[in-house]
Parts: C-alpha cells; sequence; structure tokens
C-alpha cells in the first residue's frame, strides 16, 4: 500500500501543470486520488503558496481542474492548487452509493462517529494527512502559507474547516456553500447518518453556528452565490451565515450574482476573483 503519492497524469496548462496523484490514505482506508496545479515556477527553489479546492456533491477531484479555468488566475498570481476527492472511495459499505447526496462523492468534509460510516474522515484527510503528505513530498508547496476555498458541500467544507483552524489558512473563500447544513435536507439527512442524532456534535459542523465561536477572522469571507440558483432558498440559506457574521462583527463580502445558477459556468465567471482574494491575503 503505497502512502507517498505516485503521479498518474500531467497535462500542461498556463506555462503550468495539472497532476493529478494517487496514494493510500491512512485515514481513510482506502486509495485516493488528489490534483495540483502547479504555476510555473520563476526558479528551481521557489515554493508556492496552497489554495485547497474542496468540490461538491457528486465531484469527484476532477471537476474543479477540468471546467473551472482556475488556472489561468492561478498561474498568473502564482498560488499553486489543490483539489482533493469528495469522500473515501473503494470500501464497499452498503447503501454507500445508492443517493448522490450521501455517501460515496458526499463526505461532507467532516469526520463521521457512526460505526458504518467510520472511514468516512474527510475533515482528518482535509486539515491533517493532506498537507502533511504535500508538505513530505512536494519541495516546491509552502504548505505553511495555505488558503481554502470550495463549493456547495465543499464551500460548507472550507467555510467550517477555515474557522476552526484559523491559525492554519491566511483566507476562505466559497460558492453557493450550504452554510447552515443543521437547517437544510442536504446537512440534516448526512448529519443523521454520519454524526447520529446528537444536534450538539452537527453544530460543530455548521458554519453559521461556529462563526459565533470562531470570528476572530483575518481576512474578509468572500462568498458569491448565484440568485438563479435552483437551491438557494431550501439548501443553502447564505443570509443566516450573514446574520450570524453581523451579530459577532466577523467580516463578509456576500456577492449575490443575478442570473446565474449552482454550475461550474458560474464558478468559472468569478474564480479570478477568488484567486485574487486569496493570492492577497497569502501576501503574493
Amino acid at each position: 500500500m503505497e502512502t507517498k503519492p505516485t503521479e498518474i497524469s500531467s497535462s500542461k496548462m498556463f506555462d503550468g501543470y495539472n497532476k493529478r496523484y494517487k496514494h493510500f490514505s491512512p485515514t481513510l482506508g482506502c486509495s485516493m486520488t488528489f490534483h495540483i496545479y502547479f504555476p510555473p515556477s520563476p526558479s528551481p527553489s521557489h515554493k508556492f503558496p496552497v489554495l485547497y479546492w474542496l468540490s461538491g456533491l457528486t465531484c469527484n477531484d476532477e471537476n474543479f481542474i477540468i471546467k473551472s479555468g482556475a488556472q489561468r488566475a492561478a498561474s498568473a498570481e502564482g498560488v499553486a492548487l489543490v483539489a482533493p476527492d469528495t469522500s473515501p472511495r473503494g470500501l464497499n459499505v452498503e447503501g454507500e452509493a445508492d443517493s448522490w447526496d450521501f455517501g460515496v462523492g458526499a463526505g461532507f468534509y467532516l469526520n463521521a462517529t457512526q460505526e458504518k460510516w467510520k472511514n468516512w474522515r474527510m475533515y482528518d484527510y482535509v486539515v491533517k494527512e493532506l498537507p502533511k503528505l504535500l508538505s513530505e513530498n512536494f519541495p516546491q508547496l509552502n504548505t505553511s502559507k495555505a488558503s481554502i476555498s470550495g463549493h456547495s458541500m465543499g464551500g460548507h467544507g472550507a467555510l467550517t474547516i477555515y474557522l476552526k483552524n484559523l491559525d492554519k489558512y491566511k483566507s476562505v473563500s466559497a460558492f453557493a456553500p450550504v452554510v447552515n447544513p443543521t437547517n437544510c435536507p442536504w446537512g440534516q439527512k448526512a448529519f443523521t447518518n454520519y454524526l447520529g442524532n446528537e444536534k450538539s456534535a452537527w453544530e460543530e459542523y455548521d458554519a453559521t453556528h461556529l462563526i459565533s465561536k470562531f470570528h476572530n477572522v483575518s481576512a474578509t469571507i468572500l462568498i458569491d452565490q448565484g440568485q438563479d440558483d435552483k437551491f438557494l432558498h431550501d439548501q443553502l440559506l447564505p443570509h443566516k451565515f450573514e446574520e450570524a457574521c453581523k451579530s459577532v462583527n466577523a467580516p463578509l463580502l456576500l456577492r449575490l450574482q443575478p442570473g446565474y445558477d449552482h454550475s461550474y459556468f458560474f464558478i468559472s465567471t468569478f474564480i479570478a476573483d477568488h484567486i485574487s482574494h486569496h493570492a492577497q491575503a497569502l501576501k503574493l
């Protein structure tokens, strides 16, 4: 079982390279893939800061790399992009692929406490295992300078991980994030199955609850939300998070974008703003 990452594909883009890697994850108990976009390097000893991207329901590590066009801005700003998968795969837990919004492709970036789903530890994978793996195997990355972003379920992951680890990330942004999962169908289904019925355990993975505890943020939180997003009113609930930020004076820039939906067409339209937001926080 190879814990060191092995390169499985490489494609040049905007003078840098998209590279895909495979490794065995002790945290998740299975083989995992992830992508890194390496911008063009100014010198052999140069180290790039890292922007982690957490994808949404049904995605893997490929969607963002193929669809977002983020590499153009990442190349220009000199930021490496790291895109992990969204759940463990290949464990063959009964029912893991029965629905698109739970199980495989739907890890919700938490550490499950229910026995059946005990391998679903995407929180530890993203926060602990992956940064260590990167720093040990990729000298061209400076993992101590990191920011985090994501879409939908991944926006939820980015916000909750950032708020609980303000020492580890310089900034956060999100596209159409699930900001109040304890109050929406996606979150309630996932949390019941992964975490059990104890609502206090749910709140540990809810950005709207966490911001009241962890509001000493150094950079403005940037959120873009399409106003024609079909999930806006029942699943995403950005105004709940906005109210929570206001009540503790946490800096939030919530941009409601008229006409945009929940897709990568929306993400690719505004991704350059997000990369530059993080480049600024990473002081490039």
